[in-house]
């Protein structure tokens, strides 16, 4: 029934401006707002693939990871990331390293969140 249907993926946050802000400024996304549909934020992401996140009064972050970069060199991206100022997710049980990517365990990966919680990563494509 699907099966050449444009799905796309959204979720929630609790401020759009900092949502924009975060995947703009900190992630260097390229981020375009919608104020006629209450502050609705399209994530442009390489592929030509878009996500949207949507402002919600009541927003619960996702314990799940919502959104996964790739990367060639983790390292790299982890750096860069805690260089822009954020900060890596630990979880008891997951063997992270002092940087806190979980390597040798599958792909190598690395959780952080965003201003609204919610869980993304970065995994290194091999």
């Amino acid at each position: 029934m699907f099966k050449d249907t444009k799905a796309f993926s959204s979720f929630s946050v609790d401020d759009a401006d900092r949502a924009r802000q975060f995947y703009a400024d900190t992630l260097g996304l390229r981020v375009s707002r919608d104020d006629a549909m209450g502050g609705l934020l399209t994530l442009h992401l390489a592929g030509d693939r878009e996500v949207l996140v949507y402002p919600k009064g009541d927003h619960v972050a996702a314990t799940y990871t919502v959104l996964n970069f790739q990367v060639d060199d983790i390292d790299r991206a982890v750096d860069e990331l805690t260089g822009r100022g954020v900060r890596l997710e630990r979880y008891d049980g997951m063997p992270q390293d002092d940087k806190g990517i979980m390597r040798d365990n599958g792909p190598s990966i690395a959780w952080f969140t965003d201003p609204a919680g919610n869980v993304l990563s970065v995994i290194e494509q091999k």
